[in-house]
């Protein structure tokens, strides 16, 4: 699974029983930007931003990315 993008990257900081969680960070400062969640009422990985912030489209495609990436690993096991 690629977890390192231009500008952000993911790292692993819990697993669950059945789901995982991911901080996103900003690649220059290592700031966190969100965190990546298994979201129950949707069933689905989902962003939380930890706070209100920009994203470029390229930025957002890279989070949208590592989403599909995280379900297709979820769905698949």
């Amino acid at each position: 699974m690629r977890a390192t993008y231009e500008h952000i990257h993911f790292v692993k900081v819990a697993d669950k029983p059945k789901t995982s969680v991911w901080t996103c960070r900003n690649n220059r400062t290592g700031g966190e930007l969100g965190r990546v969640r298994y979201y129950g009422p949707w069933r689905e990985y989902c962003y939380f931003p930890v706070a209100q912030g920009v994203y470029s489209r390229g930025c957002l495609a890279d989070i949208a990315a590592f989403l599909k990436e995280v379900s297709n690993a979820h769905t698949s096991r």
